[in-house]
């Protein structure tokens, strides 16, 4: 029996020219997108697999100290690589890798061995080689060898100011300090070099090639002077091996401007080349005189007799009987001396830093006004320095629900609560700069491609009036040259300044075996060109106050700016026509 075909299409042929049908459409729709609809798109990507480019890092910008001598710069660099598909010439190879490894100090069999690997590409040989030496390999033109720009980040003055300065990482982005801080301005913009590819991904000698230069980062400049910066370091170093202390700060400002002139922190973070991976980074680059907070101790006791000044409610001749204890809701306070000094003026409260004499104070102020003269000198409240990593400072307020009667007493002698070294030293410079405080700045200058940027001294307010500050400030320099053998009395300089000692308080209270001793005070008295807080933790041996540890520190450091700073002596400034 013989099978007929039909006349007409079957389902089966409907389905492949359906198929078919819509094959077709899917292609013109698709030559339609590719070809007019995305035709740039494409376009670029061509282009892209046409041409190869290469960033070009531009120079990080200068941190210059206040005299303009450079605490990090950048230098020109190469960062050399080998294009392993031209090096699979093994005739061309050797030589080359011969020579460069001389060039370059290397093995020259590991440098064919890396440079003729299986994978095509280039590869990194050195980074960061000196720019003459770089210079040499890109003019000899050796096979398959490219020389790339580059820059290497240096530290001339090596670990100084570590901490306010800061480090680059690898990827040329600031860890730290002004190097974080500035890392927008500093970092500049990152040129380009374009270049004509061929089938194989490797540059055309002759094809097209563009080059945007990169735009070299702007400088910064700060007030901290290196020379300053260099006595700081070096006498808090001999101080924490003196007395046996793990970590302190020291801090110079001019008390006038508020301009940091040196700030110093210990320990410190040693960035020298291979270093680094062996520290404990974020306790060494903690900038401790504005990261840490610390309970001020009797340095506090003089904002208390300045507040209880200017509100007219004593003098400096005002008298009290001091029984060596005050009792306040049920609770003790003793002298620190635990001794009654009997009928005692405002000016030997200071000169024998008796507690029971600062709470007899904050008595006559008044709790409203005391917590007003405290916001108004700046504590518990950040300074603006301009610094990541600012501690703002710790003070319950009369409104908190867990502050006591007990806290006014305990706060007028600066315990019970906590404030920066920064904070302290700025209120302190209300009384050498006539009642008035200062913003305290560390960046004088911003230097970008198109502007200079100036930071003047910034007037906060008025917190004592002129004559307050000079009260207080003669009853500081009672404290020192006004009591024999004073350890931070300086020869030649009269010195106004106030000593503080502090338990060291814990999670579970205070450790009574620990203090922090510390010391604020500015000099020439008559006409104060610097102030200091030195600030050393947790001493040990038989001195562990403030007079003992950081009041002879204070000395030395002021001693040597004196000399460095070539301010007279009172006798030469008497002897002077």
């Amino acid at each position: 029996m013989t099978e007929t075909r039909p006349d007409h299409l079957t389902w089966r042929h409907w389905v492949v020219t359906l198929l078919a049908i819509a094959a077709f459409s899917i292609i013109v729709f698709r030559l339609y997108q590719v070809q007019i609809v995305d035709h740039s798109l494409y376009l670029d990507r061509a282009l892209q697999t046409r041409h190869g480019d290469y960033k070009v890092p531009a120079p990080r910008g200068v941190i210059t100290d206040a005299t303009g001598y450079p605490l990090a710069a950048s230098v020109d660099t190469w960062d050399i690589y080998i294009d392993r598909f031209l090096w699979s010439d093994i005739n061309l190879a050797v030589p080359a890798a011969g020579e460069l490894g001389a060039l370059l100090n290397l093995n020259s069999e590991a440098v064919l061995t890396k440079g003729t690997s299986a994978t095509i590409g280039d590869i990194l040989v050195k980074r960061d080689v000196n720019y003459e030496q770089g210079l040499e390999i890109r003019n000899l033109d050796l096979w398959g060898v490219r020389t790339l720009p580059s820059a290497r980040r240096t530290y001339p003055e090596s670990n100084l100011a570590r901490q306010v300065i800061g480090h680059v990482g690898i990827d040329g982005v600031g860890l730290w300090g002004i190097e974080a801080d500035y890392d927008h301005l500093l970092r500049g913009q990152p040129g380009s070099y374009s270049s004509e590819l061929d089938p194989f991904g490797r540059p055309i000698a002759f094809g097209g090639n563009t080059d945007n230069r990169p735009v070299r980062g702007g400088e910064v400049q700060l007030t901290v002077d290196r020379f300053i910066q260099k006595i700081v370091e070096k006498e808090l170093d001999r101080a924490l091996e003196e007395f046996n202390s793990s970590s302190g700060s020291i801090l110079v400002m001019n008390p006038r401007t508020g301009a940091i002139l040196g700030m110093g922190s210990r320990p410190n973070a040693d960035v020298t080349p291979n270093a680094l991976e062996h520290q404990e980074i974020s306790d060494l680059v903690r900038n401790r005189p504005i990261t840490d907070l610390y309970e001020p101790g009797s340095v506090f006791k003089t904002l208390t007799a300045a507040a209880a000044i200017d509100l007219g409610r004593v003098t400096p001749e005002t008298t009290y009987f001091d029984e060596g204890v005050v009792v306040v809701n049920n609770e003790s306070i003793y002298n620190w001396d635990f001794q009654a000094h009997g009928e005692v003026n405002v000016r030997s409260i200071l000169q024998k830093s008796l507690n029971t004499g600062a709470v007899w104070l904050s008595e006559q102020i008044g709790t409203r006004d005391f917590y007003n003269y405290l916001a108004a000198f700046g504590i518990g409240k950040p300074t603006y320095l301009g610094l990541s990593g600012e501690a703002t400072g710790l003070l319950r307020q009369p409104s908190d629900p867990d502050w006591y009667p007990i806290d006014l007493a305990t706060n007028s002698y600066g315990q019970g609560l906590a404030a920066s070294p920064l904070q302290v030293l700025t209120a302190v410079n209300v009384f050498a700069n006539g009642g008035q405080l200062m913003r305290p700045y560390i960046v004088s200058h911003v230097i970008s491609e198109h502007d200079v940027r100036t930071f003047d001294p910034v007037l906060v307010r008025q917190v004592v009036s002129t004559d307050t500050a000079t009260k207080i400030s003669a009853l500081m320099n009672d404290v020192v040259d006004g009591m024999q053998w004073h350890r931070a009395q300086v020869d030649g300089y009269a010195v106004a300044g106030k000593t503080g000692t502090t338990i060291v308080s814990t999670k579970d209270g205070y450790d009574f075996d620990t203090t922090i001793a510390s010391f604020a005070g500015f000099l020439p008295y008559e006409a104060p060109e610097i102030s200091i807080l030195v600030k050393i933790d947790e001493p040990s041996g038989d001195l562990t106050l403030g007079g003992q540890v950081a009041a002879p520190v204070f000395s030395r450091v002021a001693s040597a700016i004196m000399e460095y700073l070539r301010v007279p002596p009172r006798d030469a400034m008497v002897s002077n026509p």
